[in-house]
């Protein structure tokens, strides 16, 4: 029989800090704060797989990070 980890569901599984999650704390759905919170793609993509759908991100986890802008291109032109 595999050992399943346990899972804390009250945690980030991205940062272990705590989730903030309204249906974990016996709350309806609708309340929690990531029904009108954008989620980041790219920060669903990080979540270990056996995590998934097993535990919420935290807001600052799952906030849209900005790009960092390009550097600006240096000049290779001879003096």
């Amino acid at each position: 029989m595999p050992i399943t980890p346990s899972v804390d569901t009250h945690r980030c599984p991205l940062c272990g800090q705590a989730n903030q999650c309204a249906t974990v704390a016996g709350a309806p759905p609708e309340t929690c704060w990531c029904m009108t919170a954008q989620v980041s793609p790219a920060a669903l993509a990080r979540v270990p797989p056996a995590l998934r759908g097993a535990t919420c991100l935290c807001p600052a986890c799952a906030a849209p990070q900005p790009e960092k802008p390009e550097p600006p291109a240096r000049d290779t032109a001879p003096i």
